[in-house]
């Protein structure tokens, strides 16, 4: 399957050597000129180094620019997003499909909506993300051979033992936790009864009648997308389809999530697009992956370095009741 972009060719490699020359930030590669200006003024002055000097009418300037841009691309990329290409996974990659959808972590990432793995056009995607961390898709795109196969691709997009970034752990008081990690997709998870064979290493010795559990941790990190109105939705793995189009790749192996009525959208979409469904399922031209490469909607920003803190409080009481 060949891509086809529309709108001429488009240079995907000087970004990623550009990720290499920030120091003490987190170079990002940001959308600007949809959806909103106030937002994108928001996060240059609140989150970017030096941001609270920056020049607001500037801004407002280089967005206004790049809203103008989109307008153009409404015209000459009308439909562009509806000719998406996706096709089923060849024969050769069904074990390895068949594997990764036993395991219990796909198991409850996808345990909804009718579900596919399919290879997909990468450029056509529509995204709701509106930046990409430089630095973190170079590192990912370091661990591709020059030219993977269809078992490495699979793997890169669907890892089947995903790494797990260090976690911080501080007692703030005898009630309460924090926990802090540098990936963006640090989260906390349902809590969990536990019984008391089902808990080990518990510091008491007394006997104990069971176990509440309150994981944190990440998420399923499989590149996925969400198939509505004949689109497809970048959900999931924005950094890995980054760092393989960045590659010189064009398609990738996504896990796909069918979307029939919008109830089933709010179950799964992402807030932005769940908030604005018309824009990101029947706008002319909403914004697309290959947008990330093309500089005139798109800024590369130097991003104050954050980290995610997870607090949990505890709140026990002890009384009786009488039955």
């Amino acid at each position: 399957m060949e891509a086809i972009s529309g709108g001429g060719a488009v240079n995907y490699a000087p970004r990623m050597f550009e990720a290499t020359q920030a120091l003490g930030a987190d170079r990002r590669v940001r959308l600007l000129g949809q959806p909103h200006l106030h937002e994108y003024i928001a996060f240059v002055k609140e989150k970017t180094v030096g941001g609270e000097r920056a020049d607001v009418r500037a801004l407002a300037d280089e967005w206004r620019a790049a809203n103008d841009h989109f307008y153009e691309l409404e015209q000459s990329e009308a439909g562009l997003a509806d000719e998406v290409q996706s096709e089923p996974i060849g024969p050769s990659l069904r074990p390895l499909a068949d594997a990764l959808e036993a395991t219990p972590r796909f198991k409850a990432a996808f345990d909804a909506l009718p579900t596919t793995i399919e290879r997909v056009e990468l450029d056509r995607l529509v995204v709701c993300q509106q930046s990409v961390s430089l630095g973190f898709a170079a590192d990912l795109q370091a661990r591709l051979s020059s030219e993977p196969d269809d078992e490495e691709l699979f793997r890169f997009c669907l890892p089947m033992s995903p790494s797990v970034a260090p976690v911080e752990v501080t007692r703030l008081d005898e009630y309460r936790y924090l926990f802090t990690s540098d990936s963006s997709d640090f989260r906390p998870h349902e809590p969990t009864l536990l019984r008391p064979g089902e808990a080990t290493g518990l510091p008491s010795h007394d006997p104990v009648g069971a176990v509440l559990g309150l994981p944190v941790g990440f998420g399923s990190n499989f590149l996925q997308a969400v198939r509505v109105d004949g689109r497809l939705i970048l959900h999931n793995g924005y950094h890995r389809a980054y760092a393989l189009r960045a590659h010189g790749l064009t398609h990738a192996i996504c896990v796909l999530q069918e979307v029939t009525r919008r109830d089933e959208l709010k179950l799964i979409g992402a807030d932005a697009v769940v908030d604005a469904p018309e824009f990101y399922c029947r706008a002319a031209r909403p914004p697309l992956f290959k947008d990330f490469f093309d500089p005139k909607v798109s800024k590369i920003l130097d991003v104050r370095r954050m980290r995610r803190v997870i607090e949990v409080k505890l709140d026990v009481r002890e009384f009786q009741i009488v039955d």
